[in-house]
């Protein structure tokens, strides 16, 4: 899946679009995704300017937003444009630190869905290794149902 298959299953955009392509998707089940990591990241201005960190809550940011593709896209051809609201964390860890030069790769496995929850076990991996990981769950909401 490249760049406009991501942007028909998810409302973000530059600069909070964390997914650049899909690699691997088993419908309903699982998907993997990157993200190019570079020095020109509006973040990476202000964390921190003398050694560019990428921020642990935008690698689970990347996660969420590779769930929220992984439960959109499993709706179904004939779906009509939903929200993926991010619900909830658990057990995050963070176990390296994220750079400019790094290929990010997102990957999330359905644990359970019921209707309109899910809830995903998500790796963040740079080189094979892993540097975060944790449990996300996401709700897919109708946006004409919201009250904005």
């Amino acid at each position: 899946m490249e760049i406009n298959d991501i942007l028909k299953l998810l409302p973000h955009r530059y600069p909070f679009l964390l997914v650049d392509r899909v690699t691997d998707l088993k419908v309903g089940e699982s998907l993997s995704a990157y993200k190019n990591i570079t020095f020109n990241e509006p973040f990476f201005q202000g964390h921190f300017p003398q050694y560019t960190v990428m921020p642990g809550v935008l690698i689970i940011e990347g996660l969420a937003q590779t769930a929220g593709a992984l439960a959109v896209h499993s709706l179904g051809e004939g779906y009509k444009p939903q929200i993926v609201y991010f619900m909830g964390i658990d057990r995050a860890k963070f176990r390296k630190p994220v750079v400019p030069g790094d290929q990010l790769h997102f990957h999330v496995t359905k644990i359970r869905g019921r209707g309109r929850a899910w809830r995903y076990f998500a790796e963040a991996k740079v080189d094979g290794k892993v540097v975060t990981e944790a449990e996300v769950s996401a709700m897919v909401v109708d946006p004409d149902s919201l009250n904005v």
